[in-house]
Formats: C-alpha cells, structure tokens, sequence
C-alpha cells in the first residue's frame, strides 16, 4: 500500500484505495462462512470477515488509479475473489470450462494445493490446470452485492468489491452435473471450510447470518460494519422463522427473495458504491455511519451508495463494538442531545 504523499501544500494526500474482493458464502444450509483473521493481521486484526483480499498480478489487469472502471465489478475481481476463497478456506469453487461442469476435488488434493500455493510454488491457476486441463474458477455464478471504498481518514485503504455465490442446494446436486461425484454406493464428500494453518486466518466456520450478528451483538466476536450490514440483509431473508427444518424448496424461495432484493433498489445493491462517513455521535458515544457517500475517487462519477440505512458503531482501540443496523429517518428526525458533524 503506497504510503500518503504531501503535496506542494505540506498537505497529505489520502492514500489510494487498493482494488480487493470477498464473496459471501452461502452454504447447502442457507450459513454464511466467515473467517476469524489473526491477530497480526495489518487490517481487520482479530475480527470475523467474508473469505477475501487484494488483487494479484495473476488476476488479471486492473484498470489504474485515475480511471474510475477500477471501482467496478469485473473478471479481475471475481478471479482473485474465488482464489482467495480457497487460499484461506480450503473451499474450491470450479469449473470445467468446455462443460460448464463443476469440479470436485478430495480434502486432501485440495489441502496440497493450498500449501504449495502458500509457499509460492505455484499460483491457484496453475495448481488448477494442473488438477483438470479445462478448470476455470466458477467466476459467473457470483453475484455484486455493493462495494466498499475505504475513507479518506484511513491509512490504508481498499476499494473492495463484495459478493454473493449460492453452493448448490442438496436437490439441486444433480442439476449441476458435478464432474467427480462418488460412485454409486459412495460417500458425497462436501466442501468443509478450514483455516489456511493460521497464516491470515485462525478459524473457518458456516454459521446461519443470525447467529453471527447475535455473537457480535453480545461481544463475542468482531465485525465491522460493512460485515454487519450486509449478515444484517442477508438474515433477512434466509433467517426468517421457522430457522431449521424447512424444506428445500422453501430455502430456495429465500435464496430467490434474497437474490431479488440484491437487484433491487436506487441503485441496485449490486452497484451501491458506499465509502461510510460519520455523521454525528449518539448520547451513547457511538458513532453514526452515513453510507451513501460514493468515496472521493467516484466524487461526480454518478454512482450512489445507500441511502435509507446508518450503521452505528463504537470504535474502541482499533475495533469495532456495539455495532447496529438502523433507518437514517429514525436516527436523524430529532437529532437532540446529540453532536453533529455536518
């Protein structure tokens, strides 16, 4: 990350946003998978995030920093979305490209792969080719689910895009034509998600949105406020009432009903692009994000982020706590006795 440059002025420039993605998990049971990232991690240290990190030369190019596609989706970002993925949780998500077939691979095969992407042996594209001639991360299936740029006021800063993939439902196993499925008698193996042995990442764990938000609520685990708000959406919809012993056909209809709302909206959360700013202090000393500010760099370009939700948030020694979800009419229809930054 390129430090803050001063200008002819002695002012420091903010630094620019480093392009990155995560991809919401959505497992067989309808569970998100987070990530419980170290404790020396230079961003988001100790706290539970989506599988993701920053693009790599072997993603592809980027567009550069002056020009304002490098703030949208595209195949560099799905790529190095999907490599990640399997980097820090051990889960491939592949396919083959003649075919459109997924790809399954042993625990085994797909752990060897990890460590020697690790150690720099081989990048994830490699290592795949070298599994199946015709393998290509399964990049189409994701789907946008907002961006996030970093403010100004940060030292190091990312432009990340986030998003959704669904894994197949149990009924729907056969529908994908999986290359690589048992034999008939044997044992479907499912993808397990596991820690990359504590490099970045201590513990990998499928949880329903729900039970996420209600551990961070009760002060067990961390998540900051991009995290929070979009477990906060997803649960939602896959978190209704009855949680467990529905059928398959119902988690499909809230995979559907999650899948519409994404698209929905002014923007669609698909091109929401929300860079918070604090827009006052509670009584309570919590902070209030506003989140429909596009970030400096996209300052004129048109683009919009969210404008009917605040997340409030206490900020304490570097992490994040106390955090909620709310309506921007509530929070700001009496504004007493609070401090307004405006």
């Amino acid at each position: 990350m390129p430090r803050a440059k001063a200008d002819g002025e002695g002012k420091k420039q903010p630094a620019l946003p480093r392009p990155s993605s995560s991809v919401i998990l959505v497992s067989p049971k309808n569970e998100i998978l987070l990530l419980h990232r170290v404790k020396t991690s230079t961003s988001f240290a100790s706290a539970h995030v989506f599988p993701g990190g920053n693009l790599s030369s072997q993603d592809g190019p980027c567009p550069p920093p002056e020009d304002l596609s490098r703030h949208e989706d595209g195949p560099h970002y799905r790529r190095a979305a999907i490599r990640e993925l399997f980097e820090e949780s051990g889960i491939l998500l592949a396919k083959d490209g003649r075919s459109g077939k997924m790809l399954v691979f042993d625990e085994a095969t797909r752990d060897q792969g990890r460590k020697l992407i690790h150690q720099n042996k081989m990048t994830f594209e490699e290592w795949l080719k070298q599994q199946h001639a015709n393998a290509e991360p399964d990049t189409d299936q994701l789907i946008p689910f907002s961006r996030w740029v970093t403010p100004t006021t940060n030292p190091r800063r990312y432009t990340t895009q986030m998003y959704i993939y669904f894994m197949p439902l149990p009924v729907n196993a056969d529908k994908k034509l999986l290359d690589g499925l048992p034999k008939e008698g044997e044992r479907e193996e499912i993808q397990v998600p596991s820690s990359d042995g504590g490099i970045e990442v201590t513990e990998a764990q499928f949880l329903p949105a729900s039970e996420w938000l209600r551990r961070a609520q009760r002060g067990e685990i961390i998540l900051f406020p991009p995290q929070f708000l979009l477990l906060h959406l997803v649960s939602g919809f896959l978190d209704k009432d009855p949680r467990s012993g529905i059928s398959v056909e119902e988690m499909e209809k809230r995979r559907a009903g999650l899948t519409e709302f994404v698209h929905s909206g002014s923007p669609p959360w698909t091109d929401k692009c929300i860079s918070p700013k604090m827009m006052k202090v509670m009584e309570d000393g919590r902070a209030v994000l506003a989140l429909h500010d596009p970030g400096l760099e996209l300052k004129g370009s048109g683009r919009q982020g969210e404008s009917e939700y605040v997340v409030l948030v206490r900020f304490t020694k570097g992490t994040a706590r106390e955090v909620t979800v709310a309506w921007k009419k509530d929070i700001f229809k009496e504004g007493r006795g609070e401090r307004s930054n405006l």
